[in-house]
């Protein structure tokens, strides 16, 4: 029912900066909030930041002061400016989105296909 379409992933070097854009797509849905994971190889996934629809924001430890996420209702698409990056941001990066749908009760989650981010040192 919903799509999400992850962009802006790569390679970077330790300091500098990415933001990754996160789409979604699709019919007769409202979306409550919007998100971003990571998870290194080996490592459990792990929540990065998320984003309300009225603009609540939490962000993991490691990366407060450091990462932004912003929403865009309207297109319904959420973004992770990345700065300072550090070699342990080095993970797969996963949007998320928590919606209704119009005809249903309840909310779903749907992820995102993800996308690498590499920092090196």
């Amino acid at each position: 029912q919903v799509q999400l379409v992850e962009s802006g992933g790569g390679l970077v070097q330790a300091g500098g900066s990415l933001r990754l854009s996160c789409a979604a797509s699709g019919s007769s849905f409202s979306i409550s909030a919007m998100g971003w994971y990571r998870q290194a190889p080996g490592k459990q996934r792990e929540m990065v930041a998320v984003i309300t629809s009225g603009g609540s924001t939490n962000y993991a430890i490691s990366v407060k002061g450091r990462f932004t996420i912003s929403r865009d209702n309207a297109k319904n698409t959420v973004y992770l400016q990345m700065n300072s990056l550090k070699p342990e941001d080095t993970a797969v990066y996963y949007c998320n989105a928590l919606y209704s749908h119009y005809a249903r009760t309840g909310e779903y989650l749907h992820w995102g296909q993800g996308t690498q981010v590499t920092v090196s040192s």
